[in-house]
């Protein structure tokens, strides 16, 4: 009875550790957020039962990591109860899956160098994660230094995986030092390399903001105007006729725009009708926006988000995601989509990086089926469209190439990165983030922004439905930022960048080098195994 108890206080104080770094701009928490859990795995580990303890670590890591989800990411309840449970068991269950893979491979090589394993592995399980159909990648440990953001200017060469490692390493440090030490001292070589694996990284993104220089550039800079409509997704903005909440945006915005201004910036889905793409360029709410402010603005270019379809010509050549109309007979692909408006012409990308179970059934060619059962937020629902690859607004005539970052797609690093690659050199991030009420939900997705502008040192003008509108600069420095639950219009100048970072040139790096050591290392494990037998 004691060993569970000791157990189980292991399971949750690690969940307790992982959480609150979290919160209250507490990231040096995670640092050994972990040990406890390792301390936990090492104990089963050295039973001489460990053949019936692969249960019991499976159980308490598994309690660990539902407490971390639930505890973090609570505030999904406000989109669906149903949907936030399902995100919770599932990545718990994959996390936990995770740990048990790595004790199991540890104890099969048996060498005192295996604990570091848990690094590639679990870099590799973070990174694979991003890239399938039920991705919910909210909890990537790196994105915790979100909020310290000093401490990571390095970034910019690794990425956020480069935080996960970094945490992961000063645990396993941690943990093992106190394995083979039994009695600490404050001044020891244990501390010491404990402290330097924490500060030199910290010191070392404080050079780096020595170094580098703002972007000043005169011919770069660029006028932006964000809206930020305040309208209630769930009562408001999806009942309310389109012309009443245009015609309020424009009394917003009087006196705000200017002759200089190049970019006005509104939210996901502010247009809230929905277009067939034969016939976008003509329908009256684009018109309205082109006999009104570009008529009397010329040089300006606006940025926003709607929704809309494209019909197939037969079942044939409908896609995996394809609906089928009843009245019509037609089969369609429903898209959240973004648009690049001025006097000549429109562009339009789709948004791909998809919410499971609210935008995207997963594995729609399978489940099919039970696509009606997909969560509904207020607004579109069931499965979305996608883009195979990433789009950039074009404004040659400024030399202006726009990344078009669709709300949940900012969470996503080497994703967001792929704009960047076809040569965009700002970053607009439009949003809706009032599915989430007044709760951690929304600051969190705000300070996560703050990472892709220091992967890629490219700026970004964000704008709202609701939540927090604001600029960050290239160095994650946020400025102009909105209240919740108020309507606001915000402008600024903002600089364009086409220098390439060594993270948005080579990508992942960290992330790719992981899964090919997971993958031999498990093969090695496998080996192992049977060669014994």
């Amino acid at each position: 009875m004691k060993a569970k108890s000791n157990y189980l206080f292991l399971s949750i104080f690690s969940a307790l550790l992982l959480s609150i770094a979290w919160y209250l701009r507490l990231s040096i928490v995670i640092f050994f957020a972990l040990v406890p859990l390792l301390i936990l795995e090492d104990k089963l580990s050295n039973d001489e039962t460990r053949s019936k303890n692969r249960l019991k670590l499976w159980f308490y890591s598994y309690i660990t990591f539902l407490t971390w989800n639930v505890l973090v990411t609570w505030w999904v309840v406000y989109a669906s109860l149903g949907g936030a449970l399902m995100a919770f068991l599932a990545n718990s269950l994959l996390m936990s899956i995770v740990f048990l893979i790595y004790s199991n491979v540890k104890n099969r090589i048996k060498k005192p160098w295996a604990s570091w394993l848990l690094m590639p592995l679990w870099l590799a399980w973070e990174y694979g994660h991003t890239l399938w159909d039920i991705s919910w990648t909210w909890l990537t440990i790196g994105n915790v230094f979100a909020f310290n953001h000093n401490w990571i200017q390095w970034f910019e060469f690794t990425g956020t995986s480069g935080g996960s490692a970094w945490m992961l390493f000063v645990n396993i440090l941690i943990f093992k030092a106190l394995k083979h030490n039994s009695s600490l001292k404050i001044i020891s070589i244990q501390i010491v390399k404990i402290a330097a694996a924490i500060i030199v990284p910290i010191l070392l993104s404080y050079a780096i903001l020595l170094i580098e220089k703002p972007l000043s550039n005169t011919a770069d800079k660029r006028s932006v105007v964000v809206v930020q409509p305040n309208i209630d997704p769930y009562n408001a903005k999806f009942s309310l006729d389109f012309q009443s909440q245009f015609f309020k945006f424009l009394k917003m915005v009087d006196g705000k725009i200017k002759p200089t201004t190049d970019y006005l910036v509104l939210p996901e889905t502010f247009i809230t009708e929905n277009f067939d793409e034969r016939y976008l360029s003509d329908s009256p709410e684009i018109q309205w926006f082109r006999n009104s402010l570009l008529k009397k603005y010329p040089n300006l270019k606006i940025v926003t988000g709607g929704n809309t379809y494209i019909v197939y010509p037969n079942k044939e050549a409908a896609s995996a995601t394809a609906r089928f109309d009843q009245r019509s007979n037609d089969y369609y692909d429903a898209y959240n989509s973004g648009f690049f408006l001025d006097r000549n012409k429109l562009q339009v990308y789709h948004k791909s990086k998809l919410v499971p179970g609210v935008e995207r059934m997963p594995f729609p060619a399978l489940l099919k089926p039970l696509e009606s059962m997909a969560i509904n937020m207020g607004g579109t629902m069931g499965s979305l469209g996608m883009d195979d690859e990433r789009s950039v607004f074009s404004d040659s005539a400024s030399g202006t190439f726009i990344a078009p970052v669709i709300c949940y797609e900012s969470v996503y690093g080497d994703y967001v990165t792929e704009y960047i690659r076809k040569g965009a050199n700002v970053i607009f991030i439009i949003t809706n983030d009032g599915w989430w009420d007044d709760t951690p939900g929304y600051v969190q997705h705000l300070n996560y922004a703050r990472l892709r502008a220091i992967e890629n040192r490219r700026q970004i003008a964000r704008s709202a439905n609701t939540g927090t509108s604001c600029f960050i600069d290239e160095f994650g420095n946020v400025s102009d930022a909105t209240k919740w639950w108020e309507e606001a219009v915000i402008e600024k100048d903002i600089y364009v960048n086409n220098k390439m970072t060594f993270f948005s040139k080579y990508g992942d790096l960290f992330s790719y080098t992981s899964v090919l050591i997971s993958i031999l290392t498990v093969l090695f494990a496998v080996y192992l195994r049977f060669s014994k037998k």
